[in-house]
């Protein structure tokens, strides 16, 4: 179940009668990130009942009996080991030390067990990975971060991988993206166990949004498993990533690889935890992104420029992946550039007396899309001279008008097991 969903899975369990629901336990390894771990020992160590926020029980617990150092060299002391998690409603993983190496076959135990007495089971960006190894995703939806989502997926092929989401939520057993969507979903388990309320007042004193829209899906990179580089089909990959301006298909990738297109799917999606076509048509559309970012192209050209068949064929899978249209993207991509930081600057110390004041110009750009006319943008940057002191010139012109604001720049992340459209 991804992060906006209203409804919990049918999957909870009765809590065993030695668990208590407002016991979280949060389970630390050797070598994990620091910020990961702190950020459960944040959200339900603290108490801030002042602050309208129901108070939770902490107990950290040690997963392995060696010192546990985090990033940084600092070593930490936890005050509970493993048998403390029979007393919990809530177990946490943070984060694990590798996405190779197994956990420790203690922690499995004790976390199997766990679920098993109805605890709610949580792993934090790599944490799903220790969730995996204990068998604890089998069937399950889940994420991870993205740039790891791969690795999980070819590991554990029984697990249903969406690295587009911030967060999973399967009834009882959650995870989560990387580092910040480890707040996301914090906040998510106090919304579920105390409203809206709760959840909105610790928000407030974490000054971070109560819920987050989107996922992960602007963040994405041309990511694959790290084995890849020693199996045969890498030198496919590789190809396929340099000549995406081409007009091919996953016919073409078998061919190259000299396999039957029915044997190359499985190899592939065995390798990458990813269908070829669903593979090819993301690395399209990222280097779509790329040159709507970097590039004056029209999106007729980028469409032509990125493989796809024609600048319809771009704007749906443009659409479907990152919920807005190229154009709009593009739009939102610049207007967030540094260099309109000046006209900003000075529409926000105009904008509360401009209705006083009809000598001012206006320096909003239209919501339409269509920027403001060449005048009244070298006025605001006239005037934005004038409140430094510096001189009032008007630079030159620049050579096309500044893009307006997008429609959107939000997007819906695709559920495990939708199904693929061709690339044309």
């Amino acid at each position: 179940m991804s992060q906006d969903s209203t409804t919990v899975p049918e999957t909870t369990r009765k809590l065993s009668g030695r668990r208590r629901r407002e016991i979280v336990a949060v389970l630390l390894f050797s070598g994990g990130p620091i910020f990961e771990s702190s950020i459960p020992l944040s959200v339900f160590g603290i108490d801030r009942q002042d602050a309208g926020v129901p108070r939770y029980r902490l107990l950290v617990c040690a997963g392995e009996d060696v010192p546990l150092r985090t990033t940084g060299g600092l070593e930490l002391t936890a005050p509970y080991g493993l048998e403390a998690l029979s007393r919990a409603g809530t177990v946490v993983v943070p984060a694990w030390r590798s996405i190779t190496g197994p956990p420790p076959t203690a922690a499995l135990d004790a976390l199997r067990r766990a679920h098993e007495e109805g605890a709610r089971i949580v792993g934090l960006c790599t944490g799903a990975f220790v969730l995996a190894a204990a068998g604890l995703l089998d069937g399950r939806p889940a994420t991870t971060h993205w740039m790891y989502a791969p690795t999980l997926a070819k590991r554990y092929p029984s697990v249903h991988v969406d690295p587009r989401e911030l967060f999973v939520d399967d009834g009882d057993v959650l995870t989560s993206a990387g580092t910040a969507a480890g707040i996301d979903l914090c906040l998510h388990i106090v919304r579920n166990d105390h409203g809206a309320d709760a959840a909105g007042a610790l928000a407030r004193r974490l000054v971070v949004p109560p819920r987050r829209t989107g996922g992960q899906e602007r963040y994405l990179d041309r990511s694959l498993p790290e084995e890849i580089g020693a199996d045969p089909l890498a030198e496919v990959v590789a190809w396929a990533l340099e000549h995406l301006h081409e007009q091919f298909d996953v016919e073409t990738l078998a061919a190259r690889a000299y396999m039957s297109r029915r044997t190359f799917d499985r190899r592939f999606r065995s390798l990458t935890g990813s269908a070829p076509l669903q593979w090819l048509i993301t690395q399209r559309v990222l280097q779509a992104q790329r040159l709507l970012e970097t590039s004056d192209y029209s999106v007729d050209e980028v469409a032509g420029r990125c493989g796809f068949r024609s600048p319809v064929a771009l704007r749906g899978h443009f659409r479907r992946q990152l919920g807005s249209s190229p154009a709009a993207y593009r739009a939102a991509y610049r207007a967030r550039r540094p260099q309109s930081g000046l006209v900003e600057r000075v529409d926000r110390t105009d904008r509360g007396d401009r209705s006083d004041r009809p000598d001012r110009p206006e320096l909003v750009e239209q919501r339409t899309g269509e920027s403001a006319s060449l005048p009244m943008r070298r006025t605001a940057v006239a005037t934005a001279h004038a409140i430094s002191g510096t001189a009032t010139a008007a630079p030159p012109a620049p050579d096309r008008p500044e893009p307006g604001k997008p429609e959107s720049d939000l997007y819906t992340p695709r559920l495990p097991g939708q199904r693929e459209r061709p690339v044309g």
